[in-house]
C-alpha cells in the first residue's frame, strides 16, 4: 500500500525480455539499506516485486519484472532506457498517510490533452476513458503516474470525458509530471473509496 507522495524518480538503466517477461533495472538514490528483496515499491503508479538490488554510490539500482498484462494494461510497455520513473516505497506501520491510500493497481490509461502554465504550476487536462470518468469527482483525489492528486474539474468534450489537475510547482519539481506533453499516455488509479460507493450504488438500484 502506498501514499501517492513521490519520493525519488528514478532511471530506467537497463531493459531485457526473457522468456516472455520483460526484466527491468532501475537506478534510485534510495539507500541500499531502504531495500528488500521482494518488497513492493511503486513505479509510476505500478506495484512491482524487487526480485533483486544492489548498491550504486550512495544510492541502489533493482530489477523488476513485468509479464505481458501488466506491459498491455499500463505504459511499462513504453518505457525506454533512460526513462525517468515517479518511485515510492511501500507503506509501513507508523508512516505518515500524506496523500490517499493508493494501491498500485493500474485501473486504465489516461491521455494528456493540454498541459498549461497556472500560477506558477500548471493545468493538465487528461481524456479518460468512459469507464474511469464515473469514478472521477471534482475535489475526489486520482493517482496519476504514481502521484496522489485533487481533481480541479471533471467534464465531457467532444464525446470524450476528461478531468483536470492543478499542479504546484513542488509537485513538478520532484515528479515527472512536469516533463508531460499532449499525446502522452499516464497510469491511471482511481480512489478506491468512489469504487466501493459506485458498487454499493449499483447494487442497491
Amino acid at each position: 500500500m502506498f501514499t501517492g507522495l513521490v519520493s525519488d524518480v528514478g532511471r530506467i538503466a537497463r531493459i531485457e525480455d526473457v522468456a516472455g517477461v520483460r526484466r527491468l533495472t532501475l537506478e534510485s538514490a534510495y539507500g541500499v539499506a531502504r531495500l528488500q528483496a521482494g518488497a513492493s515499491v511503486m513505479h509510476a503508479g505500478v506495484c512491482l516485486t524487487l526480485t533483486s538490488f544492489g548498491a550504486r554510490g550512495d544510492g541502489s539500482w533493482w530489477s523488476v519484472e513485468a509479464v505481458p498484462e501488466t506491459l498491455s494494461r499500463t505504459t511499462l510497455g513504453r518505457w525506454m532506457t533512460g526513462s525517468r520513473i515517479n518511485l515510492e516505497l511501500s507503506l509501513k506501520v507508523g508512516d505518515e498517510l500524506g496523500g490517499h491510500l493508493v494501491y498500485g493497481h493500474v485501473d486504465g490509461l489516461g491521455i494528456v490533452r493540454s498541459s498549461a502554465p497556472e500560477g506558477g504550476g500548471r493545468r493538465i487536462r487528461i481524456e479518460v476513458a468512459a469507464p474511469l470518468a464515473r469514478y472521477v469527482a471534482e475535489k475526489g483525489s486520482i493517482c496519476v503516474d504514481g502521484v496522489s492528486l485533487t481533481v480541479a474539474a471533471e467534464g465531457r468534450d467532444d464525446s470524450a470525458d476528461w478531468f483536470e489537475v492543478a499542479v504546484i510547482p513542488h509537485t513538478l519539481a520532484v515528479t515527472t509530471l512536469g516533463l508531460l506533453t499532449p499525446g502522452d499516455r499516464v497510469n491511471l488509479e482511481v480512489d478506491m473509496l468512489a469504487r466501493y460507493v459506485a458498487r454499493m450504488l449499483r447494487a442497491e438500484a
